[in-house]
């Protein structure tokens, strides 16, 4: 694992298009060992600011 934390790793997926959802997202830091995810991704304003990250990084990537 790298020295990145769960909420940075988090932004990343999301803005990175591989996750089309923060479901996605939870399941794939679950998938690379990061602690807690469920304790990190459960505040409503973060989950909305994720899920924005992701349908704009999908909008991007269809363009």
């Amino acid at each position: 694992m790298t020295d990145q934390s769960t909420i940075e790793r988090a932004f990343i997926l999301a803005r990175s298009g591989s996750c089309a959802s923060v479901a996605d997202i939870r399941s794939t830091l679950k998938r690379e060992r990061f602690d807690q995810v469920e304790a990190h991704l459960a505040g409503p304003s973060l989950a909305r600011q994720l899920r924005t990250l992701c349908e704009a990084a999908r909008i991007t990537v269809q363009a």
